[in-house]
């Protein structure tokens, strides 16, 4: 049985090692043609004619504001496009099909229209499924969609689950950078992606999550990260992937069927708020003109991982430049206050005795992450909650988001919130918001980005946003109880105190404990 058992895995071993070969050289054939953003210019569109005067009194500064409202997250994408005279670069995890999803497909087919040139970037984790929509806007003469680690079967679920398997090394690296880039001119990178939860427009659950809005050098920042993965080898045409395969219509007749299915978007959601939004082509500017606050300072940076850390050999993978070299001084260097924000919490060993470390030496440290009953991923539930004894014992402040009956704002009712957030504030000054969990994932597998700052008025209003969301009525507080875990819910006079996770059925309680036990603290 053992001398079968080690046949099947060289076996395997071998047939990986072929996939990855095999792989590599259709990438080398299949890369696209090298780009990059378009040169700004003084007043070629509306959005150079309302910044660059203002960025000419501020040559070394970047303006930011924080965008924590999912439907005004959702109206500067819209508008901006909408705005939009020259380019549009877009670089997302996941781009749903839905009501929001199709709606800012839409703004981007209407900029190409008019002859702004559009490139789209998109993880291929959750762009399957979507080839064929994809391939149709990719037909239009001024839109390119690229794929980042693709598989190459497109078709069949057994050939894709093989692939999956033989290049689990490589497939397993995933693409999560978000950012949206017009003109030139205007970035907004955070957490969200693109997709009805994002927005608030979800039926059953909706995300609590920040961007920031960029002006000024920072956005340049932003694009030079998106020609890096839009010319690297990790990234795909999706024309490429379906070479010498028969369509099932031509492309002409796909774009046509995409053009009057969004023209349709229009009757189906009626007089939604989303559409509302549309019309008020004011909120932007109010934004750009300073009639909205946007904060500057010298030192903003956009970071990211790059796209070679999804390389399957390890060699190609140079840690060093990695992200979370960017943010571990953010905690190293925290004199009096750090406040983490991370809807996937698994600190491991090492961060929860450096959060320990920083508190023994009188910084206060708080960390907001989702209740196991406000999660979407339990199982990311269950890599964190074995740390929670841990770092209440070493006076970390410890919140959980609850599941927030809220009423939304589109039409059908109320949703539960999900915390999606991924933030820090230092000091009162410093800070970050970006795509970044505190997980093993966010730090070793996947490609993630973001915004480092030192700006104390930004801060104030991420620190505040924090305080917000860690107050009673939004979230539990934990605390320990001769060594045992206990849930706080000051909503309730006097205080409601839960002896296990609060709002989460039994079995469910149940699962994750089981969860804890699994040995892929790695994976999370």
């Amino acid at each position: 049985m053992l001398v079968k058992l080690l046949l099947f895995a060289a076996l395997f071993a071998l047939l990986s090692i072929a996939a990855l070969y095999s792989y590599g050289r259709f990438a080398e054939r299949s890369l696209g043609a090298p780009g990059t953003a378009l040169p700004v210019a003084a007043d070629a569109t509306l959005l150079d004619r309302v910044l660059a005067p203002q960025l000419a009194q501020r040559p070394q500064q970047s303006g930011t504001a924080l965008i924590d409202d999912n439907l005004e997250a959702f109206a500067l994408r819209a508008l901006s496009a909408r705005e939009a005279g020259r380019s549009i670069d877009l670089q997302y995890y996941i781009w749903h099909n839905d009501v929001t999803g199709r709606l800012l497909v839409r703004e981007l087919l209407r900029a190409a229209d008019r002859g702004v040139r559009v490139r789209v970037m998109l993880d291929d984790i959750n762009a399957r499924g979507q080839d064929a929509a994809i391939l149709a806007l990719d037909s239009h003469p001024l839109i390119e969609v690229r794929i980042f680690n693709p598989g190459r079967n497109r078709d069949g679920i057994w050939r894709r689950a093989v692939e999956m398997a033989l290049r689990a090394v490589s497939l397993n690296r995933r693409m999560h950078n978000k950012a949206w880039i017009v003109d030139g001119r205007v970035a907004i990178v955070g957490g969200r992606n693109i997709g009805d939860e994002y927005f608030d427009a979800a039926e059953q659950v909706n995300f609590q999550d920040a961007d920031l809005l960029l002006v000024g050098p920072a956005v340049q920042q932003a694009s030079d990260i998106f020609d890096r993965f839009w010319n690297s080898r990790a990234v795909i045409p999706i024309r490429a992937l379906h070479v010498g395969k028969n369509a099932d219509a031509p492309e002409a007749v796909q774009l046509h069927a995409v053009r009057a299915r969004l023209a349709a978007l229009g009757g189906e959601v009626g007089a939604s708020p989303y559409l509302q939004k549309l019309t008020d082509t004011g909120q932007l500017q109010a934004h750009l003109d300073g009639r909205l606050r946007l904060h500057w300072s010298g030192q903003v940076q956009v970071v990211s991982d790059p796209p070679e850390k999804a390389a399957p050999v390890a060699g190609l993978q140079r840690s060093e430049h990695w992200l979370m070299h960017s943010l571990l001084p953010l905690l190293t260097q925290a004199h009096e206050e750090a406040l983490l924000t991370s809807p996937y919490f698994v600190p491991g060993a090492a961060l929860s005795t450096l959060l320990g470390d920083k508190v023994a030496v009188g910084v206060k440290v708080s960390v907001l992450t989702n209740s196991l009953a406000a999660t979407d991923v339990a199982l990311v539930h269950a890599g964190y909650a074995r740390y929670r004894e841990v770092l209440l014992g070493g006076g970390v402040d410890l919140f959980e988001l609850k599941t927030l009956h809220r009423k939304r704002i589109s039409l059908t009712g109320s949703s539960r919130a999900s915390l999606h957030t991924k933030a820090m504030v230092v000091d009162h000054a410093r800070g970050f918001v970006g795509s970044f969990n505190l997980d093993p994932r966010s730090a070793q597998l996947n490609t993630e980005m973001g915004v480092v700052f030192h700006d104390p008025a930004l801060a104030a209003d991420l620190r505040t946003l924090f305080l917000r969301s860690t107050a009673s009525d939004t979230s539990y507080r934990l605390f320990l109880d001769d060594g045992a875990l206990r849930w706080s819910d000051a909503t309730e006079e006097p205080a409601k105190v839960w002896t296990h996770d609060p709002e989460a059925g039994v079995w469910r309680r149940a699962l994750v404990s089981l969860m804890r036990w699994l040995p892929i603290e790695s994976q999370l």
